[in-house]
């Protein structure tokens, strides 16, 4: 059930349905963290009870600081329409003065796909290493890719069925998590002085690597960015709400895993089990298949999310121009739910190789959340320019963003030493992700300035007259061309250069169709502007950046209500064709720009359109991109020349 706001958009409302579906959506990432966390913590030290203490104090606070304060509380307000997310939030800012914000957005937003790579293969590892406890000599890695490859495999088919059992599949999972831990609390009550912040502040000043230690107590908060990216799908309240019970139930089951490592101080991890791994070891004997099972249905379903959070992202980053256009299904009709092939491919590619080359969820560990404290970081950014925008307490600003700025470094500083455990595996990817962002971007602002436009006004006359010319066959009833100037009295040279000049094309009715990328995320308008009456139509369609455009289909229901409207007639002129009143037909002219040798650009602008140009010959063509039926398209190629040579140095002999 969704409820409209103030603001006139929709949203789910707060409904106990709303709260169980937010476990299985957004919780999936920081529920499965106890699988991992205070292991990575431990790691091959004995079991000292400062360490132990000092490591749930700082999970606690950084549960609460970091995930309460800055993401449930404050963070959660900067929705765009219900929306979330990086660059929800970059759109929220993006028409500010500072137009370098789209760095962070970029870096953030590549940081967050690179991090896609090693979280599913670290929670599914993590679970069926609990097989360990069972059978020592199992080997995980063919069962962690085996679950890897079907749930990559499975995405085609969408998850709308599979999808509404997330959540009490969740919810027992987090039952099992407070159950488990609570039963060890009891036997140890004095685990819950370390709610004290002392012995987390004694943890960095005392321990020899106290300062990298907080890199493995990182690891628990690292899905805290999932519950903003969400908001859209399970709405501000019920992740709220349902944040209450996921945190006390992670609170029990890392105090309770605290209370174990109490009463086995002087040992190490590896002696008290095969697994080494102190979630599987408070779980009785009995119950350790089940939670094995569990564990790896939760793990599952933590990757699922994040998976789709991958291809949600970098749609949103396609609509907004900083990535190359990639092929997007749609598999089924649930609101936001798409399939982008070529990223499903690639992050299993990257996942597989993850498990292959780290073999074990302990090496794993000791490379994950460099990536995502990037992510962290670039959030608080945006947000510090999205609450000046919107006039927060100005010291309210300044000690809040000043105060996660110096927490996020230092964790930042602390997960740096991860970079040469693995961790250099995940920043190669978001440095690869930054540059290509960064390139299409800044391709496409440069390719601004030079964009040769014409006043439409200037060419009305001769475009009316070439349509009246029967000494030229007709080309099409209808022709439509795709342009990008906004301004409905201008129009590109090369589409005038398309009409009249390279084959003069002869039409009863041009129409010039503009999409605008809206900040709203799923708005869906057009306009209408009669240019020429029954000789040139121009459509706007202003849709926002989570929507698909879908022209063909978009654009046939405009001409529809325009028909019904009887403010255009597109009975065929032939005669024979209209006694019968058969439609005419619909012809699309593509323009493709390739870059023109006839160029003199400086050394760095050469470089951002030779890459720019090499990364479209494998994107996807604007045609396909927008949707439109390939049968009736003509793809035309136009030279982009930006500056030629000023002097060419030529002479005339007899």
């Amino acid at each position: 059930m969704s409820i409209s706001n103030k603001h006139g958009y929709y949203q789910p409302s707060l409904s106990f349905a709303g709260v169980i579906v937010s476990l299985g959506i957004v919780y999936g990432d920081i529920g499965t963290s106890p699988l991992y966390t205070l292991k990575a913590i431990i790691g091959e030290n004995y079991i000292n009870a400062d360490i132990v203490k000092g490591a749930l104090s700082a999970i606690f606070w950084m549960l609460t600081l970091q995930t309460t304060i800055k993401y449930v509380i404050v963070t959660l307000n900067a929705d765009n329409k219900g929306e979330g997310g990086i660059f929800a939030l970059y759109t929220l800012v993006r028409r500010s003065k500072f137009k370098w914000l789209i760095v962070p957005a970029i870096i953030g937003g590549s940081a967050l796909l690179a991090d896609g790579i090693i979280t599913p293969p670290i929670t599914v590892t993590s679970a069926v290493e609990g097989m360990q406890n069972i059978y020592y000599e199992v080997n995980v890695v063919p069962i962690v890719i085996f679950i890897l490859v079907l749930l990559f495999v499975f995405q085609r088919a969408g998850t709308d069925l599979v999808g509404r059992s997330f959540g009490p599949i969740m919810l027992v999972w987090f039952l099992m998590l407070g159950i488990l831990g609570g039963k060890e609390i009891v036997k140890e009550w004095t685990v819950l002085s370390a709610f004290n912040p002392l012995y987390a502040i004694d943890l960095i000043q005392k321990h020899p690597d106290g300062i990298f230690v907080l890199g493995a107590v990182f690891l628990c908060t690292t899905g805290a960015e999932a519950l903003y990216s969400d908001m859209g799908h399970c709405g501000r309240k019920n992740i709220r709400i349902s944040w209450i019970f996921v945190k006390l139930m992670l609170i029990l089951n890392y105090f309770g895993q605290g209370a174990w490592l109490l009463q086995h101080e002087g040992y190490k991890l590896s002696e008290l089990g095969a697994n080494g791994n102190p979630f599987f070891l408070i779980v009785p004997d009995f119950f350790l298949i089940f939670s094995i099972i569990i564990a790896t249905l939760a793990a599952i379903i933590a990757s699922q999310a994040l998976i789709s959070g991958s291809f949600t992202l970098v749609n949103e980053a396609m609509r907004l121009n900083i990535m190359p256009k990639l092929l997007v299904k749609y598999p089924t009709e649930l609101k936001g739910q798409l399939y982008i092939p070529v990223v499903n491919w690639m992050m299993l590619t990257g996942c597989i190789f993850i498990v292959l080359y780290f073999r074990e969820s302990s090496k794993m560990e000791a490379a994950y959340g460099l990536a995502i404290i990037l992510t962290m970081l670039m959030t608080t950014t945006l947000l510090n320019f999205y609450l000046h925008l919107k006039r927060y307490n100005f010291l309210f600003v300044v000690l809040f963003i000043g105060m996660y700025l110096f927490i996020e470094l230092i964790l930042l500083y602390a997960n740096l030493n991860k970079f040469f455990h693995g961790g250099y595996v995940t920043l190669f990817v978001a440095g690869v992700l930054s540059f290509i962002m960064g390139i299409w971007y800044t391709a496409k602002k440069l390719s601004e300035r030079y964009v040769d436009t014409v006043r439409l006004e200037d060419y009305k006359k001769y475009i009316i007259e070439l349509s009246a010319d029967t000494s030229i066959p007709k080309y099409a009833t209808h022709l439509v061309y795709l342009t990008s100037v906004r301004d409905p009295e201008l129009i590109e040279q090369k589409i005038i250069h398309s009409i009249l000049q390279r084959r003069p094309k002869r039409a009863d009715i041009y129409w010039f169709i503009h999409v605008d990328v809206v900040d709203e995320p799923y708005r869906m308008e057009y306009k209408v502007t009669h240019i020429a009456k029954d000789d040139i139509i121009r459509v706007d369609f202003y849709l926002g950046f989570r929507i698909a455009p879908r022209i063909n289909l978009m654009f046939r229901k405009v001409v529809d209500e325009l028909v019904k409207n009887k403010e255009v007639d597109i009975t065929s002129r032939y005669e024979s064709l209209q006694r019968n009143n058969i439609s005419g037909d619909f012809k699309f002219v593509v323009i493709e720009k390739y870059l023109s040798y006839d160029n003199e650009l400086p050394f760095f602008e050469k470089i951002i359109f030779n890459t720019y140009y090499l990364l479209k010959k494998v994107s996807l063509s604007e045609a396909r991109a927008f949707g439109l039926d390939m049968s009736v398209v003509k793809i035309e190629k136009y030279p982009m020349i930006f500056r030629t040579p000023s002097l060419i140095n030529l002479k005339r002999i007899q």
